[in-house]
């Protein structure tokens, strides 16, 4: 778990960027609060407002980013002002925050605006939760919310918009479409709600005051998950970086949470580490996170052991309604859902032999780097998927090993793909007609993996070539260690005429 904090790689150091622009936009919003003369909890419902729009706003173009992040306060401000309405009124208050768990969830439907959009409006009713939020707070509340989005926008937008020198991101859209998005989102959307109501009736009974971090717990639970390994998951680490959060907090928030300035640093800190940990570890993530809610505690007033103990538990009662809710409502395998992504990642290494053999052929507009890049992001989803079968805990151990390897060759073919990219950018290696060959022997070898017909001219083509492949050739090593990679992903995905990892 260190490791993947401290050695994972950063190209062009983003998850640094990334996490530094994150803690100075959330100090500018911050500071302007104090400015304004708004009040502590003023300032911090701003802060979370700013760190939700740098931190989940992730539109592929900055100018979506910018369309999202401006229709954040058009979700945000009337939940906030439904919250504080309901705040006297337990059973309807209790009510109007499942409906917003399930619409949050159902807007993902919409893409990464939906998704953000849908995380403002959850995160907003469950701040106003935190905070006691009552009407006559909302005018200030409001300014604060709306002060502290224009602050986090100059920093996004202007002061440090680094996504400008940067190609657009691949976008990797789920293997699924129409109708079948639309099952999907709500069935999580149904989920979600009945975890959320298992983890608020669970949570009240642990303490009338703090239910709240029950139901968030299982909101952040089901974020990035489909099936219900990831799910399961996803809880238990939750779980374990909120524990080792709370050891964190005894050391370091008890003693240090009157000093306003040690605290003022420590919950830099923290949102430094969460936005640097997000994209390696969620343990870790959740670990940050648990310290800067002690120190905000602490702000308050309100910081004491019982209260760090108490949220341990109201985090083990959320996690364990999103389990049950993903294993008991309406379920999805994990075999289901990484046999998809595998497929994905394998038909992007075809689409990317495809370009790399029509740049060989001379076409001036393809180019396999963008496919380079979109099978990064694949892989991603692919680790995600396959993360409660490679899970150290997992007791199957078969398995365990079989989606390892697949990984292994997965990430083989991920290295040569990015070293044929590279290949064939070269003007030099055109119009070669054993890599041309080459490209479509790797073809074939997908196709058979995955079941697609392959062209008889392209078979033709490939077996004739077949003697012109020379290992040694350093221009050829890459499509011939490539083409290994595939014969070898034939062992572990092909038990039958599909692909199947969890199976």
């Amino acid at each position: 778990m260190l490791k993947r904090v401290f050695v994972a790689p950063d190209p062009g150091r983003l998850r640094l960027r990334f996490a530094a622009r994150g803690v100075l936009g959330i100090s500018l919003a911050v500071a302007l609060c104090g400015l304004a003369g708004h009040s502590l909890v003023a300032a911090i419902t701003g802060g979370l407002a700013a760190l939700l729009a740098l931190f989940t706003v992730t539109d592929a173009t900055v100018r979506g980013q910018a369309v999202t992040t401006a229709l954040l306060p058009a979700v945000g401000l009337p939940v906030l002002g439904l919250a504080a309405a309901l705040h006297d009124v337990p059973v309807a208050r209790d009510l109007a925050f499942l409906a917003v768990v399930g619409a949050g969830v159902y807007a993902r439907r919409w893409g990464p605006r939906g998704h953000s959009l849908g995380v403002f409006a959850f995160m907003t009713f469950f701040a106003a939760q935190f905070l006691h939020t009552v009407p006559d707070q909302l005018p200030e509340l409001y300014a604060a919310v709306l002060l502290s989005l224009a602050a986090a926008s100059v920093v996004r937008f202007g002061l440090w918009c680094y996504e400008r020198r940067l190609p657009a991101p691949a976008a990797v859209a789920a293997p699924t479409g129409g109708s079948r998005l639309a099952r999907i989102t709500t069935r999580q959307a149904v989920q979600a709600t009945v975890g959320a109501g298992f983890a608020l009736a669970a949570g009240q009974v642990l303490s009338d005051q703090r239910w709240y971090w029950a139901v968030g717990a299982t909101w952040w639970v089901f974020v990035n998950t489909t099936s219900r390994g990831e799910t399961v998951v996803r809880g238990f680490r939750r779980f374990l970086g909120t524990v080792l959060g709370i050891v964190l907090g005894f050391v370091v928030a008890v003693p240090l949470h009157d000093e306003p300035v040690a605290a003022a640093v420590i919950v830099a800190l923290s949102v430094f580490g969460i936005f640097y940990t997000a994209a390696v570890s969620y343990t870790w993530m959740m670990l940050a996170v648990t310290v800067m809610a002690s120190m905000l505690y602490g702000l308050l007033g309100v910081l004491d052991p019982a209260l760090l103990a108490l949220r341990v538990g109201e985090t083990a009662v959320g996690a364990l309604g999103a389990v049950l809710a993903v294993l008991l409502v309406l379920p999805v395998t994990t075999h289901s859902v990484t046999d998809a992504w595998v497929e994905r990642a394998l038909r992007c290494v075809h689409a990317c032999t495809a370009e790399a053999a029509a740049r060989l052929a001379g076409s001036p507009t393809a180019d396999p780097t963008r496919r380079v890049a979109e099978l990064e992001s694949i892989l991603g989803r692919v680790r995600l998927s396959l993360a409660p079968l490679v899970h150290p805990f997992s007791p199957m151990r078969a398995r365990m090993g079989r989606a390892r390897h697949v990984l292994a060759l997965l990430d083989d073919c991920a290295r040569e793909v990015r070293g044929l990219a590279s290949v064939v950018a070269d003007p030099e290696a055109s119009h070669d007609a054993r890599l041309a060959a080459a490209c479509w022997r790797v073809e074939t070898a997908v196709e058979a993996l995955t079941d697609a017909p392959a062209s008889g001219q392209r078979r033709r083509t490939a077996s004739a070539a077949e003697p012109q492949l020379v290992e040694g050739e350093p221009v050829l090593a890459h499509l011939h260690a490539l083409e290994q990679a595939l014969l070898e992903l034939a062992v572990p995905l092909r038990g039958s005429n599909r692909v199947a990892v969890g199976a």
